[in-house]
């Protein structure tokens, strides 16, 4: 599930998650920033890709672990079809490994769906397009 978000200077910031429980959440999230409104949804990383070349988001908080293409997967086809958005990699399997290949394929975040403030701290600093990646054990 993908959601975007728009704000003030910024066309829209998204989310990915297929759970819907876990898709509610992050809406609910997003939502309680005023400055950021979510737009759109997605299933799985195709439905990511093809929504992605609809919508234009400056941020696409993407889950690692989808249906059908894993985030990162999802990650590498999204630079070819919309450089400029801000990917932040949402996943409850934060390790040194994912941050490091994160960092590797050009996404500029990385944070654990566990840690709420991790995801919203995330999304304002990919706004600010700074790098954000929170190490396991931070």
């Amino acid at each position: 599930m993908t959601d975007w978000t728009q704000g003030p200077g910024h066309e829209t910031n998204s989310y990915r998650r297929h759970n819907a429980t876990v898709r509610r959440g992050l809406r609910g999230l997003i939502a309680r920033n005023n400055d950021w409104q979510v737009c759109g949804e997605a299933n799985d990383g195709r439905e990511a890709v093809q929504r992605t070349r609809e919508l234009h988001p400056d941020v696409l908080v993407l889950d690692l672990a989808m249906p059908g293409m894993n985030g990162f997967d999802t990650a590498r086809e999204l630079t070819k079809v919309e450089p400029g958005v801000q990917i932040l990699l949402c996943t409850v399997q934060l390790s040194t490994y994912v941050v490091k290949e994160a960092e590797k394929m050009g996404i500029p975040g990385a944070v654990s769906k566990s840690k709420v403030s991790q995801i919203t701290e995330g999304i304002a600093a990919l706004l600010r397009h700074e790098r954000f990646y929170c190490w396991p054990n931070n």
